[in-house]
């Protein structure tokens, strides 16, 4: 590796960690005119709500009620619509198959519909904690909601805008690295309560040794299913042309176990913690039917579970077109051992696909229902749960994956170069 290869990715690195710095300071930039005694009981007793979720991951600062209080889940929940739209409207499916100028205009329309649900989002947050009964700003004056959009509004842009230059100009990808930070500054919180209650006698030295090791277990699983991948054998053309020339006459297509990744988690909690903040906006107790979706209940995690299952198997649908794989197979004279090509291959994919999705679902499900039980019945102070343990470890494995492929290119290129050399001196 030259001193150039190495300082390219060393710079890379400081500047994402400045970016990521940058962000986590401004975490701490409250909005005007915010009654922090009056927020500070408002999150004490609504955690469990959706604003407990977008407070996970924006590090806390809605807590604070600061400029990134809403975080980058505008851009997220912007990015999902575009890609649902992509898969159903024909005229973004081709926008999408157009190359860079297809993306280009994607992305820019994605960003447009980041600002509009980032305006709603901040206008709900802003009612939702003007309420008469515990207002949480100093002034029913209408100048402050003003000022709450534009400033949510705007924090939400600057993230956007720092996620796509530690894209560009960084290591890793973004956004998931804005997310990552956010989840992962809740962790210190956690292990100090964890001692605090070890010193009050709530939990003992064993019992804490034991909760560790069941963490850093439970991290390895989901970093062995993550990395899983089942390989279907691919077959090229003039496989004995290519074999004579001492060329591999067939390849892998991976698919990985959890085909949908990390949205049917996040999908499921949202919808089952929409109820609770109906009931927050309206100012209702809920009665009767809140109690039955109390948060670790057995009505809850059923639902929970039967949510993450559907939404695994509509989401990898979307991300996986069989239909679409097949056909690029077929067009470059490709085929999986044993199958024909075309229509075959994709119902053979089809049955591949919908097992790895029920392996999948079941996964998510163990990950997230586990963690869950821990909360709300073993009173672990565990406030990341198991979508934000499967956003970590799926950031920190792109991120390794990237820092791999730059060394890897890199000692390829002095590779290539180190033969141009020798072949000039042999010429000369």
């Amino acid at each position: 590796m030259t001193a150039t290869t190495t300082s390219d990715l060393k710079q890379r690195i400081l500047f994402t960690i400045a970016i990521l710095l940058v962000y986590r300071f401004g975490t701490f930039i409250p909005i005007p005119g915010i009654n922090v005694e009056v927020l500070q009981k408002f999150f004490a007793s609504s955690g469990a709500n959706i604003f407990g979720m977008i407070n996970l991951f924006s590090g806390g600062s809605l807590e604070r009620m600061s400029i990134f209080a809403i975080s980058i889940m505008p851009y997220i929940t912007a990015s999902i619509i575009m890609q649902l739209l992509s898969s159903m409207y024909k005229g973004l499916e081709a926008l999408k198959k157009e190359g860079e100028y297809g993306r280009a205009k994607i992305n820019q329309y994605t960003r447009y519909l980041t600002i509009v649900l980032a305006f709603f989002q901040s206008m709900g947050v802003y009612y939702a904690l003007s309420n008469p009964d515990n207002n949480a700003f100093v002034s029913d004056s209408s100048i402050f909601m003003w000022t709450t959009c534009v400033s949510l509004v705007g924090g939400t842009v600057m993230l956007m805008w720092f996620g796509e230059k530690i894209t560009t100009s960084g290591i890793g990808n973004g956004i998931s690295l804005i997310i990552f930070i956010g989840i992962v500054s809740s962790l210190p919180s956690s292990v100090v309560q964890i001692f605090d209650l070890s010193k009050n006698g709530v939990y003992s030295w064993p019992m804490i040794l034991l909760f560790f090791a069941f963490f850093v277990g439970f991290l390895m699983l989901v970093c062995l299913v993550e990395k899983t991948h089942k390989r279907i054998r691919i077959q090229y053309p003039n496989a004995t042309m290519m074999k004579a020339a001492g060329m591999s006459d067939s390849s892998f297509l991976p698919l990985k176990i959890n085909v949908s990744g990390v949205i049917p988690p996040i999908f499921a909690s949202s919808i089952l913690m929409f109820p609770s903040a109906i009931v927050q906006f309206t100012g209702t107790d809920g009665g009767a039917f809140m109690s039955l979706l109390r948060r670790g209940g057995a009505l809850y995690l059923a639902l929970f579970a039967g949510l993450i299952l559907f939404f695994s198997y509509f989401y990898s649908s979307i991300v996986f077109n069989t239909q679409e794989v097949a056909n690029n197979l077929k067009k470059s004279n490709c085929f999986i051992l044993g199958i024909r090509p075309g229509s075959a291959t994709s119902e053979y994919l089809d049955k591949v696909v919908a097992r790895l999705t029920l392996i999948g679902a079941i996964y998510l499900i163990f990950v997230c229902i586990v963690p869950e039980i821990l909360i709300t019945q073993y009173s672990v102070p565990l406030y990341i749960g198991g979508t934000g343990i499967l956003i970590m470890v799926n950031v920190v494995l792109d991120l390794v994956n990237q820092v791999q492929s730059h060394l890897f290119a890199s000692k390829y290129g002095n590779s290539a170069s180190g033969q141009r050399k020798r072949r000039v001196r042999v010429r000369a």
